[in-house]
């Protein structure tokens, strides 16, 4: 086929050394008659003689960024593709492994890993470089690690743009935006003290925020607590301008969730650790609120790489990824439901989520809220599950479900991400729509006013709808957050892929950053907030 009219881009053979083919190929190859066409095999090459041309393959199985599941069935049926190569670093890897260790290279968390660091992730992922790949695509897929992303955090919030740096706006009554104070600040301003270090992942909770540089250390600034209550006394002291979190340097961090009463941390190699709230073994661990020293999660997932963590009111869920695919586990506390297992019982150490076996659904991203859960499918699927209070799980009712359900409503519609806040969720489609169900207190939902401009925007919904006002921004979406928290109002941010930022809902401690007037207390319509996080 003509690789101009495929589709296909065009292939740049790299680290290939400007010379004759033949100098590349280790053995001669004996000549070869063009009526014979074989892969690999004891006949001789045929017309294309890929075994005499191996780096070639090589350079095109990585180029062409093969998922690990076609670099399997490569394996599977062709033997040119499964018997050892003779390529360093190991001469007896595959081609298809080879292409795999080569793809996992060029990801920016797995670079900096030692040959012994490799190894052991290696190991744990199943003991193959197709399985890390599938890993680290996973852990991709399921954030915006690396990319711009906002965080609407309780009364306060944070936007990081694409190239690490941080801007914070809101409630400062912890030092929680970083910059020195206890001010509030509508404005988005740039964390100054971070200049040079480029900022991956944000979390925010009640008057507190963690950020992940790429180096994989954490920086945490206001309630000098990791395990507070939303509303309880402060920390020892105010943190006001980021510090280092001693307790976690020698551990390579990638992603934070901040939960009430505790705190979780993943690893690049995908271990799970908490702080706080570990009394009465709740987290598999026994601690007191003010412990500084991460724990690991134990139990079922001690062996099991993770590749996303979610925290909610007293919960944690974890999105594994094993050999035989994708799975939900769930930890803490089971009120309404929301650890997915059918009860409402507690769960001290992570508790695999069943039902997704039975509805034949791999799990891509979770998002936990404070009372419900969601999760994303690879089929483009929704589910939820707990508490169903306003609608939040978009099955037409109020009713509570405790093993994940499909939201029917909508089936039609290929989801790519989900945010679940207090009794809201938000999921975005593979196109760029928006749609929101459950709570529309402070106006979070964004379904401002009916057509004819009127309407309660206020207004519960117990199934999807379109945000339409977000339809009118002309601009694809690919994240939204909103506020995770039951003390306090809610706010939404919609992030579009061109780097624009739109906000509505509450905005009463300048969370929105966007100047109100007057006695407004939040914005029922998308607005834009004046930063470019491209």
């Amino acid at each position: 086929m003509d690789a101009t009219t495929s589709g296909t881009p065009t292939i740049q053979y790299h680290n290939i050394p400007d010379q004759p083919i033949t100098a590349i190929v280790a053995t001669s190859v004996p000549a070869f008659q063009r009526q014979q066409r074989h892969c690999f095999g004891d006949s001789t090459p045929g017309e294309f003689p890929l075994s005499a041309n191996p780096s070639i393959v090589l350079h095109v199985l990585t180029a062409c960024h093969l998922d690990p599941q076609d670099l399997a069935k490569l394996e599977a049926t062709c033997s040119f593709f499964r018997q050892p190569a003779n390529f360093a670093p190991d001469l007896e890897l595959s081609l298809s492994e080879l292409a795999a260790l080569d793809m996992c290279q060029k990801r920016a968390i797995f670079r900096p890993m030692t040959t012994e660091e490799r190894q052991e992730l290696k190991q744990r992922c199943g003991g193959s470089w197709k399985l890390v790949l599938r890993f680290l695509l996973a852990g991709e897929a399921c954030s915006r690690r690396e990319k711009s992303q906002a965080i609407a955090g309780p009364g306060h919030s944070i936007a990081v743009t694409s190239s690490g740096v941080v801007y914070s706006f809101g409630s400062n009554n912890s030092g929680q935006l970083g910059h020195g104070t206890t001010e509030e600040e509508w404005r988005p301003q740039p964390i100054r003290s971070l200049q040079g270090i480029r900022i991956i992942q944000a979390a925010a909770g009640a008057g507190r925020t963690m950020l992940i540089s790429d180096a994989g250390q954490v920086y945490a600034f206001g309630k000098d607590s990791f395990g507070e209550a939303e509303y309880g006394v402060q920390g020892a002291k105010l943190v006001t301008t980021p510090q280092l979190v001693e307790s976690l340097k020698n551990i390579y961090v990638v992603q934070a969730a901040i939960g009430n009463f505790f705190t979780a941390v993943l690893s690049r190699e995908g271990r799970v650790y908490t702080f706080s709230w570990g009394n009465d073994s709740r987290l598999g661990h026994q601690t007191d609120p003010n412990d500084l020293e991460p724990h690991p999660l134990l139990g079922a997932l001690e062996n099991i790489p993770v590749v996303q963590i979610a925290a909610g009111y007293c919960y944690l869920l974890a999105l594994a990824c094993q050999p035989s695919g994708m799975s939900v586990y769930s930890v803490g506390c089971g009120l309404g439901g929301k650890l997915g297992h059918g009860s409402r019982t507690d769960e001290k150490y992570p508790r695999l989520i069943e039902q997704f076996q039975v509805l034949n659904l791999q799990p891509m991203v979770v998002a936990a809220g404070a009372w419900h859960a969601a999760v994303v499918g690879q089929d483009g699927r929704v589910c939820t599950w707990g508490w169903g209070r306003y609608g939040c799980l978009g099955h037409g009712n109020e009713e509570c479900e405790s093993v994940p359900k499909v939201v029917e409503a909508l089936g039609k519609v290929k989801a790519v991400h989900v945010a679940t806040g207090d009794y809201t969720t938000f999921v975005v489609s593979d196109d760029g729509d928006v749609y929101s169900f459950g709570c529309g207190e402070s106006s979070s939902l964004g379904h401002n006013t009916g057509a004819d401009g009127q309407g309660n925007r206020h207004a519960n919904l117990l199934s999807p709808e379109l945000v339409t006002s977000l339809k009118q921004v002309n601009e694809r979406v690919v994240q939204i957050s909103l506020t995770n928290s039951i003390y306090w109002n809610a706010h939404t941010f919609a992030l579009t892929k061109s780097g624009k930022l739109y906000a509505f809902g509450a905005g009463d401690k300048g969370q929105l950053g966007i100047e109100l007037v007057a006695n407004q207390t939040e914005r029922g319509y998308p607005e834009l907030v004046d930063i470019d996080l491209s």
